[in-house]
């Protein structure tokens, strides 16, 4: 299980040092294997260990190659999908091609989502969980129907 949010660098090359606190568990259960892709409702990218993207993938291969709306999710997915193996140091390398579509640079957030990260760029985040945060407030989430018997 991945929680939390983690202020991280990336260097030149595009390398990202996996947290400590997960190195031990992204090895012994999934080998060091993640994969990377692109969010489509979001400027971030979803780092799923390789055991969690298969569950994607069965999911991504039962839309229907027909339905252009389906497609396009499929497309997109499957396209940017990237495998990124952790090196000695807990380090993952994350393409150019990524790194631009989230737009990072120098300080990022890896935030845990139980079952994958997210990864955004520092200011985006910020804007972003600002944001969130705010929509708490609103009536449009306390009228949201699959959280009203979300007991915390």
């Amino acid at each position: 299980m991945f929680r939390g949010a983690t202020s991280i660098s990336i260097d030149s090359k595009g390398r990202v040092a996996i947290p400590t606190r997960y190195r031990v568990e992204l090895r012994e259960k999934h080998k060091g294997i993640l994969v990377c892709t692109v969010d489509i409702r979001q400027p971030c990218l979803l780092l799923y260990p390789l055991h969690e993207w298969e569950v994607v993938e069965q999911k991504l291969l039962a839309l229907s190659n027909f339905d252009p709306m389906q497609r396009r999710i499929q497309r997109v997915m499957q396209g940017f999908a990237t495998e990124c193996e952790m090196d000695a140091a807990g380090r993952i390398l994350l393409s150019p091609t990524l790194r631009q579509h989230a737009q990072l640079e120098q300080q990022i957030m890896l935030v845990g989502q139980l079952n994958k990260f997210e990864i955004w760029q520092d200011k985006q985040w910020q804007s972003q969980i600002a944001e969130d945060l705010a929509l708490g407030c609103s009536a449009e989430m306390l009228n949201c129907e699959a959280l009203k018997n979300l007991s915390l």
